[in-house]
């Protein structure tokens, strides 16, 4: 699949600002906790909703985009290996400063709608948790009044280290794997129905290229997380040499843990009542095994997990987009910090207010699925961004540099770049337009503050700013 390139002379030797502290296992531990979160928690339903029982499908295919794209992230963080990402690779190809902003805001703009997904996730766990009515109003309150505490915790300032990023890691794979124990005793006791998993059925009468390339979009929100290992590249020993079969590792093992999920899931419970949940692998327990004590405890490990992804991506949108401010790409209101703690008080405001937009304004229509919206929103931004990194790779193969690096094989990134695009245009990839309502007036709010910006700038005789985004791609962190 890819060759490592051979060059002139070893990996560079000369220690950075980080130590390098991470070996091979902590590295694995963090990309599969980085990719597991929210999505199949949340999405497996809605998933065989799109395609019926075969909802390990576009789980597999979504895995298979994402390898095209981690072989492309691969060669460039083992090329540049600094705590970097999206944005300094398109800086570092194209050196065009207003698509470098569109990245990093497309970026900041995917951290909102992922954690207001998580917020919705949360909202149906805790309701089912604690045995509370599926009202929507009340849903509405839990999730806005999660993300203020979100906010708040994120105001405080959080230490967030390698630590408790495996702590929270192991709680969520157990939750996963008590999904798949449980389905495998249900399914030894008779209860299974695998003449299910090879029906493809659609609703909504599209074809089934349609219908999988929908699915997919939804499904790939489950396989993201995979960058933001590239920023612990300063922290890892040898990165030229472990990254590269550690992430391909951690894909495959997040891979084969969905497809088993989605796979126990349509044989045990119907596809319609598994559409309609919006906790499909709470259902796939108490289906399994009704009564059985142990099953109660998922929705409190789903808590954590789409609390975690929730936390984290609020975290790093806002430390984005107070970078920029900090940088003059948008207005300076929102570099400002609490005296106290020092935490950017304004940036945290802004990606709250707009967390709650998008929620309140989804939630006014009861019959939008508020999860699998704001979910594939999230694979829109960040597959409009791979295709960017998928391009930027090839490019960059102008820029030798003289340490040995991963190097993928040309037509990977060629392919990536086509399939990521297919995946993003309307017309091809069956999205819900929703999706599209979403991230556009997203990404003109992000053109409005940098015009404003940029003519006050100009106003004032500034000269325009030459951004830092090894600086600022730096917080980028999980999203999933």
């Amino acid at each position: 699949m890819a060759q490592s390139a051979q060059a002139e002379s070893g990996p560079p030797t000369a220690e950075g600002p980080l130590k390098r502290v991470m070996g091979p296992k902590l590295l694995l531990l963090f990309v599969v906790g980085d990719i597991l979160g929210t999505g199949v928690y949340a999405l497996t339903g809605q998933v065989a909703g799109e395609v019926g029982g075969a909802a390990w499908l576009p789980f597999l295919v979504a895995f298979s985009v994402a390898l095209l794209t981690a072989c492309s992230y691969l060669e460039l963080v083992t090329k540049y290996p600094r705590a970097a990402g999206a944005a300094l690779y398109a800086h570092k190809a194209f050196g065009i400063h207003l698509v470098t902003f569109l990245v990093m805001f497309t970026v900041m703009s995917s951290g909102i709608t992922s954690a207001s997904a998580a917020s919705s996730a949360f909202a149906a766990n805790f309701t089912l948790g604690f045995g509370l009515a599926q009202d929507a109003g009340l849903l509405l309150a839990i999730a806005l009044l999660f993300m203020g505490v979100v906010a708040a915790v994120n105001l405080r300032g959080v230490a967030e280290g390698v630590g408790l990023n495996v702590v929270l890691t192991l709680v969520e794979l157990s939750g996963l794997l008590l999904v798949i124990l449980i389905g495998m005793f249900a399914i030894l006791g008779g209860q299974a129905d695998f003449s299910r998993v090879i029906v493809f059925e659609n609703s909504e009468g599209k074809s089934a290229l349609l219908a999988v390339s929908a699915a997919t979009s939804l499904a790939f929100f489950a396989m993201v997380g995979f960058e933001d290992s590239v920023n612990m590249a300063e922290e890892v020993k040898e990165p030229h040499r472990i990254f590269p079969r550690v992430m391909l590792t951690g894909l495959i093992i997040t891979a084969i843990i969905y497809v088993l999920i989605s796979i126990i899931a349509v044989a045990i419970v119907p596809v319609g009542k598994l559409a309609d949940s919006a906790t499909p692998l709470v259902t796939v327990v108490q289906t399994a095994a009704p009564g059985f004590p142990i099953g109660s405890l998922l929705p409190f490990i789903s808590l954590f997990a789409v609390g975690n992804s929730a936390l984290i991506n609020m975290m790093m949108a806002s430390r984005l987009i107070y970078g920029m401010s900090r940088q003059g790409v948008v207005p300076p209101v929102l570099s400002r910090v609490l005296p106290t703690r020092r935490t950017p008080v304004a940036a945290i405001a802004f990606t709250t207010l707009v967390s709650f937009a998008l929620i309140i304004f989804i939630s006014l229509d009861p019959k939008n699925p508020v999860v699998g919206l704001l979910g594939g929103t999230t694979s829109l931004l960040l597959l409009a961004v791979f295709a960017v990194v998928n391009v930027a790779v090839l490019v960059l193969r102008r820029d030798p540099v003289a340490h040995e690096h991963f190097r993928t094989l040309t037509v990977l990134p060629v392919i990536g770049a086509v399939v990521c695009v297919y995946l993003v245009l309307p017309w091809t990839s069956g999205r819900d337009p929703g999706q599209y309502a979403i991230a556009l007036p997203l990404l003109g709010l992000g053109l409005v503050l940098w015009l404003a910006t940029f003519l006050h700038r100009r106003a004032r005789g500034y000269h325009e700013v030459d951004l830092d985004t090894t600086t600022i791609e730096s917080v980028e962190s999980g999203r999933d």
